[in-house]
């Protein structure tokens, strides 16, 4: 059913709405939470560096700039991450105890990973819902010649765990955030509206970032308070919005998070079948603003051509339930180019393959819209915001008979909720 709110619906914006100049432009540098990490970085906006050659953090001290994070789509692999602030080799300690009786590395063309600030270790061949302990651990590099190589400080994390996913579990349920923009505390809040009711995941469905200018940018708003708050222990999925590509750090934002599968992609939680679109930008390809650097136009075009074969799949048709989840939704939209991009190219095959349900972000105003025959067949829930009062939680349950979304605001009030059966 749809939400409740007669404020927000007042406030809806409407398809026929004509685009807004500089939407975007919300957030000033005084509602921008910097924050300052525990190894002692800030982020500054208009620093630029690079990830082979910053070294911040507490000089020559050895230092994980974040706690391990965990990225997965896949009940038998799990991607850990993490940042230390001096080049090492690094590898993960593992098992389904606290006497952890694995070690791993990782690999390239015949390489040990090594003289990086940025670790990926991929665990697999893991038992699907299965309970796993683990500590990440980065050797110092202080010295790397042809044939001789000079070891530091070895750093170790504390010992977490984690569950992996279970294509055959009978009841999930995981959270979605979107559009927090840089506002570092709301991941605290919001996660915090969930008390301490169990959830397997949490999706980020865009606009996490503002725009990215920095290696501090990418650690400090988002990677390092979601590895202290739930990374380490419970998976977090990402697909990028329009400002998220943005700026002159986007291209190396990738280097920081696991994209097994591509930007773009599907995974199978329990009943239900989810479909990840990137979204690209929300304006023409050709706005001056861009410089002649977006293709998004052929991104989602190339996207549409995939989701035909994703739809003729037999995963999709025997799965219980079929959600996608997009940064830009293909309805309630200020209605700028990119946008409408969105409508013309994936609302039909929505309606022609029957999704059940379209999750998304972008507008700022949060919204249920049930779905409105000839138009969208299938529902679409849409979050909030990054400002006080209209930013949002969505809670999703599912078992074999019903998918039930909840949204609360941020003072836990619900706002919205959705059962497809």
């Amino acid at each position: 059913m749809a939400y409740e709110s007669a404020a927000q619906k007042t406030i809806l914006v409407m398809e026929n709405q004509k685009p807004t100049s500089n939407r975007r432009k919300f957030l000033t540098n005084a509602a921008k939470i910097a924050g300052v990490g525990a190894a002692g970085f800030i982020y500054i906006k208009g620093c630029d560096s690079e990830p082979s050659e910053v070294e911040p953090g507490p000089g020559n001290t050895h230092a994980f700039l974040t706690n391990p994070y965990l990225l997965t789509l896949e009940p038998e692999k799990v991607y850990v991450r993490w940042i230390s602030n001096l080049k090492s080799y690094s590898w993960v300690e593992f098992g389904e105890s606290e006497n952890l009786v694995h070690k791993t590395h990782a690999v390239t063309n015949g390489l040990v990973n090594a003289n990086t600030r940025i670790h990926e270790i991929e665990l697999s061949d893991l038992k699907p819902g299965t309970t796993y302990y683990y500590r990440a651990a980065s050797k110092q590099i202080i010295q790397f010649q042809p044939y001789n190589v000079v070891y530091g400080e070895t750093i170790y994390s504390k010992v977490f765990q984690f569950k992996t996913m279970d294509e055959q579990a009978k009841e999930v349920s995981w959270l979605i955030l979107n559009d927090i923009h840089d506002v570092r505390e709301s991941y605290e809040h919001l996660i915090g509206l969930n008390k301490n009711e169990p959830y397997d995941h949490v999706f980020l469905n865009g606009d996490m970032y503002d725009d990215l200018e920095n290696e501090m940018q990418v650690i400090d708003l988002m990677l390092k308070p979601c590895a202290e708050i739930f990374a380490a222990q419970k998976p977090m999925i990402f697909v990028r919005g329009n400002h998220d590509i943005r700026g002159q750090y986007a291209r190396e934002m990738l280097s920081y998070f696991s994209f097994p599968k591509g930007p773009y992609f599907t995974y199978q939680h329990g009943p239900v079948f989810v479909i990840v679109l990137d979204t690209g930008e929300d304006k023409e390809d050709a706005a001056a603003v861009y410089a002649g650097l977006v293709d998004s136009e052929g991104f989602r075009k190339k996207q549409a051509m995939w989701l035909e074969t994703v739809f003729q799949s037999d995963a999709y048709k025997k799965a219980p339930f079929k959600v996608v989840k997009m940064h830009i939704p293909t309805h309630y939209t200020t209605g700028s180019i990119g946008e409408l991009h969105c409508r013309e190219l994936f609302t039909p095959l929505f309606n022609q393959y029957k999704v059940d349900l379209v999750i998304s972000g972008h507008t700022h105003v949060y919204g249920v819209h049930p779905p409105v025959k000839g138009k969208h067949n299938y529902p679409i829930i849409i979050g909030g915001g990054p400002a006080p009062g209209t930013r949002t939680l969505m809670k999703i349950k599912a078992n074999s008979q019903q998918l039930h979304v909840q949204m609360l605001d941020d003072a836990g009030k619900e706002v919205g909720s959705y059962t497809v059966t």
